[in-house]
């Protein structure tokens, strides 16, 4: 069984892998899905990071960047789903799966600020 920590970074690379495989399959706008890629698989990666940070204050800028980046794959779905280039069932399904990783990062770098 995870932990919420590893369960969390579990879900992130979940989800850049499904925004990777529908970028494979996605024509045109390439500047826009290089951008999505890198946001969404910056949000694992940070996370990830954020395990061997040097101090709390490095472990909460981790998370932080995470959280950051969870946002901008947000506006990234978004533009990408008003370009037509998904489905409205693809985005609804990702738009959450990127909430539900961002509401944990919050709770996450909330906990981590109150026990500093």
């Amino acid at each position: 069984m995870t932990d919420n920590k590893n369960q969390l970074r579990e879900d992130a690379i979940e989800f850049a892998i499904q925004i990777s495989d529908l970028c494979d399959e996605t024509k045109g706008c390439s500047v826009y899905i290089n951008q999505i890629v890198r946001s969404s698989s910056s949000i694992g990666a940070n996370i990830h990071e954020a395990k061997y940070a040097q101090s709390k204050a490095d472990f909460i800028n981790k998370l932080e960047i995470s959280l950051k980046e969870c946002s901008e794959t947000e506006y990234w779905l978004e533009l990408i789903f008003r370009k037509g280039k998904m489905t409205e069932q693809t985005y609804k399904n990702l738009r959450s799966q990127c909430g539900s990783i961002r509401r944990r990062l919050i709770a996450s770098i909330t906990t981590a600020k109150e026990n500093v």
